[in-house]
């Protein structure tokens, strides 16, 4: 048996911009996304921590060390610039590996730098 946990989480993760013309994703930073092992078009789970709202959509790699995290696509109707999001990813694991599983989680600060990993 599987059993479904949380691979990967950025938490606090300020919004730094937002496009409703771009064809979907949200753009993170490849360095933080590296950091907790997040994929290039890995499914991730986002919430919104200034409107409650929570979407899936993927990643898009983004420049390195820029500290970017934009909501691209119909995505940049849930969230503005400054609002804070936390960002997951899950992982099928065999049961018998699931305690001992530990997931990559880190927490951001105001300019989207490692506060805490």
């Amino acid at each position: 048996m599987n059993i479904c946990l949380l691979k990967s989480k950025i938490h606090r993760a300020v919004v730094t911009g937002a496009s409703v013309d771009y064809e979907g994703s949200l753009t993170i930073a490849s360095d933080l996304a590296e950091r907790v092992g997040l994929l290039p078009y890995e499914k991730i789970l986002v919430g919104n921590m200034g409107n409650g709202e929570r979407f899936e959509t993927y990643v898009i790699y983004g420049a390195r060390g820029s500290g970017v995290i934009e909501l691209n696509g119909a995505t940049a109707h849930l969230g503005k610039i400054g609002d804070r999001l936390t960002i997951m990813s899950y992982a099928w694991i065999e049961a018998q590996e699931a305690s001992a599983h530990k997931p990559s989680v880190i927490l951001l600060d105001d300019q989207n730098s490692i506060k805490k990993a």
